[in-house]
């Protein structure tokens, strides 16, 4: 198998790319924590705490999924390296484990989108059933 030291160098920009969705991803959910901890420190509520625990998890998440980024990131340019002293069969494997890491990094922010998408579903479900309550209301009157 022939692998030529521009076939690392083809991850950079795309794993740049995922590293900065990522961190915009905790940038925003930081954001988002803050104020939801100043809210429940003004009422205690159970609901609000529920959702600053379900942030948390997505947090440390995401900070896995950053980690296999640069790991992945890191391991191809390692790749690169031995592949330019010719040590061609250790760039292969360390290519090979760059890619694995990706696919590691990337299915760990399948989990964090789906456990967003969950959150965000059961507060769409809160609005919906206060409005077919605030309809059932309005239609009796």
């Amino acid at each position: 198998m022939e692998l030529t030291i521009g076939t690392p160098a083809l991850l950079f920009s795309a794993t740049s790319l995922i590293l900065l969705a990522y961190t915009n991803r905790f940038l925003t959910i930081a954001q988002i924590i803050r104020s939801l901890k100043k809210f429940y420190d003004e009422n205690e509520s159970t609901t609000t705490l529920l959702e600053i625990q379900n942030l948390n998890l997505r947090l440390t998440l995401i900070r896995y999924m950053q980690m296999g980024g640069v790991l992945s990131l890191f391991l191809s340019v390692f790749a690169m390296l031995l592949l330019f002293i010719q040590w061609n069969q250790a760039g292969i494997y360390t290519f090979g484990l760059s890619l694995l890491m990706l696919l590691i990094s990337l299915g760990i922010s399948f989990w964090e989108i789906s456990i967003s998408v969950k959150a965000l579903r059961l507060n769409l479900s809160d609005i919906v059933n206060k409005k077919a309550k605030y309809d059932e209301k309005s239609a009796s009157n």
